[in-house]
């Protein structure tokens, strides 16, 4: 699998990059290890998780953790083969702290808590999960660029954010001399192209990466769901019916995204993730999986 640079890095990543929101339920911890080195063997070195991330045992202000704990125990005596980028912002709570936001206090503090579960003494890039309208911003990238010297992160990027906020990030980034994100991850899909409106070029205007995830639409994508069918046992629809959502323009949807994917020759979750990775401005594309058997087909079709 060829590797992608990250623009004014020195990273090269896997164009797939394994998402690991699942791990803990239903994806348990053995399944999880297994699936991280076979992806790690298979050349897809590019990994996705955050504090927050608990498979579907995630609630507000749950403890979290999960998934950095099993991705840690994965990578143990690998980790220079993996590229490693986890998230902050969401909320977390456990008998000991609660915290939330884009704060330095709770920054600071999930930081060295990702790295006590993640068994490594930096991550590669460490994401701002999601916007805090409570804490200026410039302020959060002040602590990004310390943690930056301190050698715990060695880049820092952004998920859910909006095209000005992207703008308004790299302004204070240039004025203060902070250095600026190299990555970020919006939600894009075949059905849902919101953020090549103004998000992606807005990354694209300041050679930011974008590594999308949601490709699948929860599986909406993946050729499993018919309509007047009922959904399979094992799918997302019956696992955590509250993450997918059906009516007639989502079926008319996929009927239109599977009649694409036959006349390209691909399976639905093959078109459905080279459809994102040949989008302007992606480099990588993030997809989940439970089973080694759901990433094996894409191996091949992203070059």
């Amino acid at each position: 699998m060829e590797l992608c640079a990250i623009p004014k890095t020195e990273l090269k990543v896997s164009p797939l990059c394994l998402g690991t929101m699942m791990f803990g339920n239903p994806v348990v911890e053995s399944d999880a290890i297994r699936i991280v080195h076979w992806a790690l063997d298979t050349g897809i070195n590019f990994i996705d998780t955050a504090d927050m991330y608990e498979g579907y045992d995630r609630f507000l202000g749950s403890p979290g953790g999960v998934s950095e704990e099993i991705l840690g125990k994965a990578i143990r005596n690998r980790r220079d083969h993996a590229v490693i980028t986890t998230k902050v912002g969401n909320s977390i709570g456990d008998k000991n702290y609660k915290g939330t936001g884009l704060g330095s206090v709770h920054i600071l503090h999930q930081i060295d808590q990702s790295l006590r579960r993640l068994q490594t003494d930096y991550v590669d890039i460490y994401e701002m999960h999601i916007a805090d309208p409570d804490t200026p911003i410039q302020d959060s990238i002040a602590v990004m660029d310390q943690l930056i010297d301190q050698g715990k992160v060695r880049h820092w990027g952004f998920s859910n954010f909006t095209a000005s906020q992207i703008h308004e990030i790299v302004t204070h980034c240039d004025s203060n001399g902070w250095r600026r994100p190299v990555v970020s991850q919006p939600s894009l899909s075949w059905l849902d192209r919101d953020s090549e409106d103004a998000y992606i070029p807005a990354c694209m205007e300041y050679e930011i990466a974008a590594t999308p995830y949601r490709t699948l639409e929860a599986g909406l994508l993946t050729g499993k769901y018919q309509r007047g069918i009922p959904a399979p046992p094992n799918s997302r629809a019956v696992e955590l019916p509250s993450s997918v959502s059906f009516n007639d323009g989502i079926y008319d949807g996929i009927k239109a995204f599977e009649r694409e994917a036959r006349e390209a020759n691909l399976q639905p979750v093959q078109y459905a993730v080279k459809w994102v990775f040949e989008r302007p401005g992606v480099y990588s594309v993030i997809v989940g999986a439970k089973r080694i058997d759901q990433l094996e087909p894409l191996i091949d079709i992203l070059h």
